[in-house]
């Protein structure tokens, strides 16, 4: 399989501010690609900082202007898999900021009682994916898992952030991963969750806007706190125009039914 991926941010920055992002190919695949920063049509080199499970967070010093990022990747082929230790497993068992696993434990327990493995992945895509409405713009940036089921409704992220502390709340380790999602519609960043489950990490996307193993991470964490594509600190920075591109020469076909890993 060969993957072509494309990103473009065009944003307003007001007064000196460091511009974090995270809009590159994971570490765990052979990439060919290109990074272009620019303030003011001045290129500028961005400081790369290696992130957790392979993600690479590059931070941009950006006086007051118009900044522009261009990327470009091409990955052709799996990537190695990820490996995690005993702490990471602990780690994606707690709650987080967005994924409040103690809470929702009554409601996991009740509904998917008996359950484990595949069986359970697919029984909480399943549920999340029949409980929630797919609606853009419904939901603030802060809401968590809580607030999107008493809502009812959501994007990606919030169908992420329910799988995952729904899954943690019965004690399986999962954590969020953004991703370019060739065959999503329309196209943006997308996030997915990741389940730890018979030795492994595998995919479960409860929006099912596009084939699992299509899917090439960016980066991944506890919840989008940790994966954000772009963050800024010390300054005001206005995200005016994104424009997200992801293409496979194949689109496999996926049923919820099967594990699947990111590759």
């Amino acid at each position: 399989m060969q993957r072509d991926v494309a990103a473009r941010l065009v944003v307003d920055v007001g007064g000196s501010a460091t511009i974090a992002l995270q809009i590159a190919a994971a570490a765990n695949h052979e990439v060919s690609q290109s990074l272009i920063v620019t303030i003011d049509g001045r290129a500028t080199q961005p400081r790369c900082v290696q992130a957790d499970h392979g993600g690479w967070i590059h931070v941009v010093d950006s006086g007051p202007g118009e900044l522009i990022v261009q990327y470009s990747a091409s990955v052709i082929g799996t990537g190695v898999p990820l490996v995690s230790g005993e702490a990471d497993l602990l780690r994606y068992l707690r709650p987080s900021r967005y994924c409040e696993s103690d809470s929702l434990a009554p409601t996991a327990r009740a509904e998917f009682a008996g359950l484990a493995g595949a069986a359970l992945l697919a029984a909480v895509s399943s549920w999340v994916g029949t409980r929630l409405q797919y609606v853009p713009g419904s939901s603030l940036p802060t809401d968590g898992a809580v607030a999107t089921l008493l809502a009812r409704r959501g994007v990606c992220r919030d169908y992420a952030h329910l799988v995952v502390a729904l899954l943690r709340s019965l004690d399986v380790p999962a954590r969020l991963v953004a991703v370019y999602a060739p065959g999503l519609d329309p196209m943006d960043f997308h996030a997915v969750a990741e389940a730890h489950v018979e030795g492994a990490w595998h995919v479960v996307d409860a929006t099912t806007l596009a084939p699992r193993a299509s899917l090439l991470r960016i980066s991944t964490g506890r919840d989008a706190s940790d994966t954000a594509f772009m963050s800024a600190y010390g300054g005001q920075a206005t995200l005016r125009e994104v424009e997200v591109l992801a293409v496979a020469d194949i689109l496999p076909p996926d049923d919820v039914h099967q594990l699947t890993g990111l590759v």
